[in-house]
């Protein structure tokens, strides 16, 4: 089968670091453990059976705990739960388990840049500086659309930042890991993938909204949606739900990822979520309503250099077309401890989200579960 760019997830920055730990096996477990979510509908009982084949066969057993949804048109089809959530106690994943989804933030940030847009409150053509005052000049204008596509020179992570544990207590804080650095490029010349470019973004976001970043983004995204288990990733609450983070360790077992703090990153790489969430909300946006028609192509196009050449990715989005002109769009995520994939066939209304809670997790397979549904 014909890779789907971006369906499989970018892996960014990520430097393996291993706890000494003990390692943790699967401790008895059968190659499958799962928990059904939900009744799955009879019309789709054989494309169930053949998906859920592939991911005993690629995933469960080589990953501590994952979740598998899909939905058709915007309805739910399939959603199972693999493995636990814990291994030391032998808590098994369900549809409610949290896990990082890194990278697929962002696409979460865009609908909040998406609205502000709309609503006449964010101009994606201006000067960062109108939202974002304390923002350096770097000596060429940079704007919010940039931003949003990779072009604006912003850089990514350097050295451990990846693996970073300290708290940032605001949007505009964590904006000074790299605010005083230059630029790569000037800004429209070249795409280069920077989650820290969506650390400014959500700064752009509080100045357009006149509020507090995650509170905008639980209030007009989150819940109008209905993604009550979408949230940020703070390490001092707690969320009784959420995973627990793994590494690969040796002799194929698993050891506890390092302690981080995404609180600097909340836009780019911050939240948790589900499978079952991903997939309402990338069904959200198969059609106008929560969007204007307008601006889901606004998302959905490819943003070009300033030469002209087209960089596969919108706002907030990889975009690709695949063998059979269907239109793709997706974002992977990689956090420390977790590996996400998520992709929105716009031709087929095919919605698919793989969730799990291990450092680099392989889920190329969600390509080929994909294709079972597309019929």
């Amino acid at each position: 089968m014909k890779t789907r760019p971006g369906l499989t997830p970018r892996i960014a920055g990520l430097a393996a670091a291993l706890v000494a730990a003990p390692l943790i096996g699967l401790r008895g477990q059968s190659s499958c453990v799962s928990h059904q979510a939900r009744l799955r509908p009879a019309a789709y009982a054989a494309a169930v059976a053949r998906a859920r084949a592939i991911v005993c066969d690629q995933l469960a057993g080589k990953i501590p705990g994952l979740q598998v949804a899909v939905a058709v048109g915007g309805k739910l089809v399939w959603s199972e739960a693999f493995g636990y959530a814990d291994l030391a106690r032998e808590v098994p994943v369900t549809a409610e388990t949290q896990f990082r989804i890194g990278s697929v933030s962002k696409p979460l940030t865009a609908a909040a840049v998406a609205l502000l847009y709309e609503q006449g409150k964010l101009d994606l053509d201006a000067p960062v500086q109108r939202y974002v005052p304390s923002f350096p000049d770097k000596g060429y204008p940079i704007t919010t659309r940039q931003l949003a596509g990779h072009l604006a020179g912003i850089r990514h992570y350097r050295g451990d930042e990846f693996l970073r544990n300290r708290h940032f207590d605001t949007v505009l804080e964590g904006l000074a890991i790299f605010q005083g650095d230059s630029l790569l490029s000037p800004p429209g010349t070249k795409f280069s993938y920077s989650s820290y470019g969506w650390n400014l973004i959500s700064a752009v976001v509080e100045g357009a909204a006149g509020q507090d970043f995650l509170t905008y983004m639980s209030r007009n995204v989150l819940r109008p949606l209905g993604l009550t288990h979408t949230a940020p990733d703070r390490v001092d609450s707690l969320i009784p739900n959420r995973t627990r983070f793994y590494e690969r360790g040796a002799d194929s077992g698993f050891v506890p990822a390092p302690p981080v703090d995404n609180s600097y990153k909340w836009a780019g790489g911050g939240f948790l979520s589900t499978a079952e969430d991903l997939v309402r909300f990338g069904s959200a946006l198969l059609e106008p309503g929560f969007l204007k028609a307008a601006t889901l192509e606004l998302l959905f196009t490819s943003q070009k250099t300033t030469a002209g050449e087209p960089t596969g990715y919108g706002v907030g989005w990889f975009v690709a077309t695949d063998g059979r002109g269907h239109r793709w769009v997706s974002h992977g995520g990689s956090s420390v401890g977790g590996t996400t994939a998520f992709g929105v066939d716009r031709d087929s209304r095919i919605v698919i989200a793989i969730t799990s809670n291990l450092t680099g997790a392989p889920l190329q397979a969600g390509e080929a579960i994909q294709a079972v549904f597309d019929r």
